[in-house]
């Protein structure tokens, strides 16, 4: 009898984990423990394993939101830490992958349903060509999709740390307040849940008015309430994703599309469509047709991570 293989998608709050028959994706017994709750990783594979019921897996592919590139892995955002070698020996794994949590994300993209995904705008993909995944979150994630002859590649990037590049006089003043503050400045500073916060708080100083606001959940809120600060930062947010995500496709060259990941952007569906997200992304000079081209979706699907996991744990293009 085959055994399952264990996947999981593992950032600094919870560990989600699923097992699928070896050359499989589907997903079976989905579970999310939280870090916190186990001394470190081995621990938390125990705990799920047990708890669905499942024997030790031989093979097992676990993407992390960390880098991942050295035998020793450390966790930015908790205490986790440990070595692949040995994890492999002490679960017994005879084939044990460890990607990054984007890299997943990516290799997700192509086993979406059409219902998980929503379409901002106009453009048609082509197909067999790359694919750009981007999105914020506790950072800005960045990578793309190589088609090959037999499997999706990979291209896991460091895109989010590029040089934030003001378009319009409102942004070279943001620029400025953000060189104050951080010294040099990524897009990464601007396009995650702390740089929706810090955009707000940037509008409020520049329009001197008092920040009421103290996380991006509420900033998030006031501007649905109608709060003209809270509402031209979001709006702001989504008018520099959208300037960054078409320079990322046009780097990449990004004719198969842009899909929209991580934790914020499929909160703000209603805004996209009513945003200037579209227009930012089509506005690049000469190559603004090329761009305009180009579709782009949210991603809603809640296990993407997983799919690529699962994905990677037998594409020869990921080791």
């Amino acid at each position: 009898m085959t055994t399952p293989a264990l996947i999981g998608d593992i950032g600094g709050t919870n560990a989600r984990f699923a097992l699928v028959m070896p050359g499989s994706v589907e997903l079976q017994s989905i579970e999310t423990l939280p870090c916190a709750r186990y001394a470190g990783l081995v621990e938390a594979i125990q705990a799920y394993l047990e708890q669905v019921g499942a024997e030790a897996p031989r093979e097992a592919c676990l993407a992390f939101a960390c880098p991942v590139h050295e035998d020793w892995v450390k966790m930015t955002n908790n205490d986790w830490a440990f070595s692949k070698k040995a994890v492999a020996h002490e679960l017994g794994l005879s084939n044990f992958k460890v990607i990054n949590d984007f890299t997943a994300q990516a290799l997700g993209i192509p086993h979406i349903d059409e219902k998980d995904l929503v379409k901002i705008g106009e453009g048609e993909a082509e197909a067999r060509r790359p694919r750009l995944v981007i999105g914020p979150g506790t950072g800005l994630g960045v990578a793309g999709l190589i088609p090959s002859q037999r499997h999706w590649i990979p291209l896991t990037t460091e895109g989010g740390h590029a040089t934030f590049a003001p378009t319009d006089q409102r942004e070279r003043q943001l620029l400025d307040y953000f060189t104050a503050r951080y010294g040099r400045v990524s897009i990464e500073r601007l396009l995650c849940g702390q740089g929706l916060l810090d955009l707000y708080l940037a509008h409020a100083a520049l329009l001197n008015v008092t920040a009421s606001y103290n996380t991006p959940a509420e900033v998030t809120g006031a501007a649905r309430a109608g709060d003209r600060v809270a509402r031209e930062a979001l709006l702001r947010f989504i008018r520099i994703l959208g300037a960054c995500a078409g320079d990322a496709a046009l780097t990449l060259g990004a004719l198969g599309g842009v899909y929209l990941c991580g934790g914020i952007t499929p909160r703000l569906i209603e805004w996209l469509p009513r945003s200037d997200f579209r227009r930012a992304f089509a506005d690049k000079g000469r190559l603004s047709a090329y761009n305009a081209g180009i579709p782009t979706w949210v991603v809603t699907a809640p296990w993407t991570g997983l799919l690529g996991a699962a994905e990677a744990l037998h594409n020869e293009e990921v080791t």
